[in-house]
This record gives C-alpha cells, structure tokens and sequence, in this order.
C-alpha cells in the first residue's frame, strides 16, 4: 500500500514565521515526511529553506542569525520604501540550492498579480529566491517584484496568506497547515490615528482570508503567539519554542491520518 503523501502549507505572518522554524522541527523529529510544502511571504522562507536541502539545524542557525539589515535597504523607487534584494542574497547564502528544479522537495512561493489580483503560484522551475522575495514583498513597504511576463508581484498575504489550495494541485494526499495568524493579537491597544485604524483593520482581514483555508487542511497548527508582535525578530526563541508546543500538541493526530 502506498504511503500516503504529505504536504506542508506555512503562512505569512512576518517574524511570526520564526514559529515555523519550531513546528517544522517537531515533525523532523517525529519522522513525519514531508514530500511539498507551500508558503505565503515568511511562510515561503521557511518553507524554500527546506525545501532546498537546508537540514532543521540549519535553518534555525540561519532563523537566529538574521537581523533587519538582512531583509530590506531603502529603496529609491516610488512603488516601495525598501528593496528586498538584501533577502535574496541572504537566502542566496544559506540555500544549497535556489532553482525549483533543483529542489529535493517540490516547493511553491505564492505571490499575488497587483494588477490583477489573482494568486501566482510560483514553482517547478526557475529561480525560487526571485519567488520568494516576491511572495515577501509587503505592498507599500517593499518594490514589487517584475517577473518575466512583466507582472508585478507582491505579497501573497494578499490573496492566499495560508496555501492550502495548491498543495492539493501538486498532488499531497494530506495537508498539514502551519497558521501564525489564526491566534490573533493580544498586544494591540485602541487604534488612536487614521493609520493605526487602516493597519488593524488589515490583519484582521488577512487572519480572516486565512482561517477560511482550515477547511482545506485535514491538519491546522496554531502556535499561540498573539502576544507577540509580528515585528519583533528579537522574540525568535520564543516564536520557535511556541512552535514546537503547538506541534507536539497535534502530534498524535498526525500520526492517525498516517
């Protein structure tokens, strides 16, 4: 009897990510395959990075190393205040690999068409650090990414923050999904200007986006990390170690769909 296949979809959730790191660890170590995993802007970090080879000690070495420095540089185009280029050689450093093809585990970036609005899934070939800093690129915060066919690629949180979809299109039997945004946000006080009513009113619809993809999953993982924000790259100890109690919470009921 053939073993079932298993695929990983990871969400955006900016240093939130760092949570993936943990729950990713905990099924390496329980011995649950993972034969594809998807990701949404931190999620396709996570997810290409081991996708591409990266063992779990590697990828946390990489996760404790990375500063703001690493992620974004002022940007002089008008489309974005930061350039993600410092992203692509970070990750250009510690991936074994950065082409899909080369890839020892079928991975997807998912980034949104600006102009459009539909979800690109980007994978099978080509240059998997260019998907990534796409799938990474916050509207407003950072330049869109222009592929090959002149679109221009932001931040999949916008249409998919949690890729669950295109798992089953690649062929995975049974989902395991990774969500840093369903627990919510226990930090927040009352928004007091314009900004701060037109952020909070985002991520509330982004978590929502999100949740409405936990019908897709047989599994959903949701690290409690609401009092974290998701700016603090500081706390990545404590968004690691949350995920892994979030994944050893769940062990048992992946083990039964095994």
């Amino acid at each position: 009897m053939a073993r079932k296949k298993i695929g990983i979809a990871l969400s955006g959730g900016a240093a939130r990510g760092f949570a993936h790191v943990g729950v990713l660890k905990v099924l390496v170590e329980n011995d649950i395959p993972i034969d594809m995993v998807a990701g949404t802007s931190a999620g396709s970090i996570i997810g290409g990075a081991i996708a591409s080879g990266m063992s779990i000690d590697e990828i946390e070495k990489m996760a404790r190393s990375v500063g703001w420095t690493d992620i974004g540089r002022p940007s002089l185009s008008p489309l974005g205040l930061l350039s993600n280029e410092p992203l692509g050689r970070y990750l250009a450093r510690h991936f074994p690999v950065t082409r899909f093809e080369e890839m020892p585990i079928p991975f997807a970036a998912i980034a949104c068409d600006l102009q459009t609005g539909d979800e690109v899934a980007l994978k099978d070939k080509g240059d998997a650090i260019f998907a990534i800093k796409a799938s990474c690129a916050v509207p407003g915060i950072f330049t869109p990414s222009t592929d090959e066919d002149d679109r221009m690629l932001v931040d999949g949180g916008a249409v998919r923050p949690l890729p669950c979809s295109i798992l089953t299109k690649m062929g995975a039997d049974v989902i395991i999904a990774v969500d840093v945004l369903a627990c919510g946000s226990t930090f927040r006080s009352k928004p007091r200007t314009a900004l701060g009513v037109s952020i909070q009113a985002a991520m509330t619809i982004i978590r929502t986006v999100s949740r409405n993809q936990h019908y897709r999953a047989d599994i959903v993982i949701k690290p409690e990390i609401a009092h974290l924000r998701p700016d603090e790259l500081s706390k990545r100890d404590e968004f690691i170690k949350l995920g892994e109690d979030a994944a050893l919470e769940m062990i048992e009921s992946i083990g039964s769909l095994l």
